[in-house]
């Protein structure tokens, strides 16, 4: 629907990557157009684990920002 409307914009989605590298608290934080906010919320779900943080030579929790450009 957002490529119909030609609409274009850019999306900040932040989560939390755990201890085990699984991804929560997956949330927008800077809107483009509610359209795009739900693709960006839909991709940032299907992401596979990734590393976590280190602190001490020990995994951390570790808030994670992650913008995404929509362009035609």
């Amino acid at each position: 629907a957002a490529q119909r409307q030609k609409i274009e914009g850019r999306v900040v989605v932040s989560f939390v990557i755990n201890r085990d590298g699984s991804l929560t608290d997956i949330k927008v934080t800077k809107s483009a157009n509610p359209l795009l906010d739900r693709e960006a919320l839909r991709v940032a779900k299907m992401m596979p684990n990734w590393k976590p943080g280190i602190n001490n030579n020990k995994p951390c929790r570790t808030l994670f920002a992650v913008p995404i450009d929509f362009k035609l």
